[in-house]
């Protein structure tokens, strides 16, 4: 953990710290009355981690699809399916 700043020398260079904490991702520390405050940068999140899991999801190669036995899935009938 970083050196805590008192809200005084916060106060004075504040400006400076907020860019610090921009620029390391380090938080900072301000300390008053025996207890502590961290500021951290927000860090954003991607769009592939708002995704959520599908269960039953199918992963792998797309062209082992076209290899796989479909004869066992009930209601599927070939004919049908490569003639809609």
């Amino acid at each position: 953990m970083s050196e805590a700043v008192t809200p005084s020398q916060l106060r004075a260079d504040i400006y400076r710290l907020i860019d610090r904490v921009l620029e390391t991702g380090e938080p900072l520390e301000i300390e008053r009355k025996g207890r502590r405050l961290r500021l951290v940068p927000d860090v954003p999140k991607g769009k592939l981690s708002r995704l959520t899991p599908q269960p039953g999801l199918i992963i792998g190669d797309p062209d082992d699809l076209v290899e796989m036995d479909w004869s066992d899935v009930i209601g599927w009938d070939p004919d049908r399916a490569l003639n809609p």
